[in-house]
This record gives structure tokens, sequence and C-alpha cells, in this order.
């Protein structure tokens, strides 16, 4: 009885702090969505497109993937699967370059926030990428990023990035200045690209590295079984 109980305490606490990590990102995003529901027409013009604008943020993006890692894990601790770890590695490197990009570019813009607007700010730039890397560092799961996962949890950022530089030329409006072909040419904002793309590849490293030194977590993938293994499950 006392091994059982002893052994189930790790996974309570996996569960705790990945849905204390979903609700942060959910509160953030649902404060966001609130403002952008209550705004008036202002630049954006109707409601429809204020809320594509939001949801064109990689920073609501990246939280919202937080958010979908964390929920599956907090249900269910020993999830395994090739897709769940590139969402669980797409939500630890997005929320990161999230948070670096937020904090050593875009904070300085001087707006005027409202307090749930600071709240929702600290929220979504702040608690969660914090909280993220902790969780992961603290409960994992891990091992459990092979190569093939790495490879995979490109095509996410890729395809955001597309998707920005074609919205953009096709409406004139980019989510972030350093974007903005319009405002800064596309050559900067083409090396612009370059650099958070090196960054992403950096920080993928680093989590792999992190994998081989960091004890594995209780309920991971074997590190000889995973998801990029042979036999491991996809």
């Amino acid at each position: 009885m006392t091994s059982t109980a002893g052994a189930a305490r790790p996974l309570v606490t996996t569960r705790v702090l990945h849905a204390l990590l979903a609700v942060a990102a959910l509160a953030g995003v649902g404060l966001e969505l609130s403002r952008a529901l209550a705004e008036g027409p202002g630049d954006a013009g109707t409601t429809a497109e204020r809320l594509t604008r939001l949801f064109s943020y990689f920073t609501i993006q990246s939280n919202l993937l937080v958010a979908a890692a964390s929920a599956l894990l907090a249900a269910r601790p020993r999830r395994t699967g090739r897709v769940l770890a590139v969402l669980q590695l797409d939500a630890l490197l997005c929320i990161a370059v999230t948070g670096v990009v937020y904090h050593t570019v875009l904070s300085d813009g001087g707006a005027v926030l409202t307090p749930s607007g600071d709240l929702a700010n600290f929220l979504l730039h702040t608690v969660t990428p914090v909280g993220t890397w902790l969780v992961w560092l603290l409960v994992g799961p891990r091992p459990r990023f092979g190569g093939a996962t790495v490879a995979w949890s490109v095509a996410y950022p890729v395809a955001w990035i597309g998707y920005t530089f074609v919205r953009g030329a096709v409406t004139g409006w980019y989510p972030y200045p350093f974007l903005d072909v319009g405002g800064i040419g596309p050559a900067r904002a083409a090396l612009n690209t370059a650099a958070v793309a090196v960054a992403f590849l950096v920080l993928a490293l680093l989590v792999r590295l992190l994998e081989r030194v960091l004890p594995g977590t209780p309920g991971p993938v074997p590190a000889d079984a995973g998801p990029d293994a042979p036999g491991g499950r996809a």
C-alpha cells in the first residue's frame, strides 16, 4: 500500500502542475479574447477581422499549444505517441520564443494597457513561458524528443511564417513590427525571420541536450522505446 501510494505521488504532482499551466495559458488567451470582442471597430473593422488578427499572433498560438499539451498530460500523464511528443516540443520551443522575443524586442513598445490587459500580458508573456519550462524541468515527461520529433516540430513555425507573410501581402497587416514588410522592407523582415528560426533550432538542440543530462521523470516514454525509436508507439 505504501509503495503504491509513493509511486502515485509523482503522477499526481504532474497532473496538478500541468493543469495549472493549462489554466494560466487559457486565462491569458481568454482575457485577450474578451478584450477583442469588447473593442469597437477601430483599425481592424469587423469582429471577424479582430478575431482573425488575435489568433494570428504567435503569442496566442504558442499559449494555445501549451494549453493543449498540458491539458492532455494533466488528463493522462502516461500518454505517449509521436503527435503528443511533437505538440509538447512545439509548446516548449514556441512559448520560449514568445517570452524571449517579447522581453528583448517588444516590451518597450510604450502601449498603455488596462488592468486586464496588463494581467493578460503578464500571463501570456511571462507566467506561461517561465511556467512551461519549469514544469517540464520538474515533471517532464521525458525522455521523449528524438530526431524525428524535432524535425516534425519545425512544421508548425514554418507554416505560421508562411501564413503571416501571405496574409500580410494580401491585407497589409502583420502581427509584429519586426515582420512588417511594408514598414521595414522585405530584406529586413526576412533577416528577422531567419534570426527567430535560428533561435528556434538552438532551443530545440538545447532541449535534446537537456534530455540527455536530466534524469527521466515518472511515467515517461523510456529512452530506448520513445516515439522515435524502433518499436516506439506512434
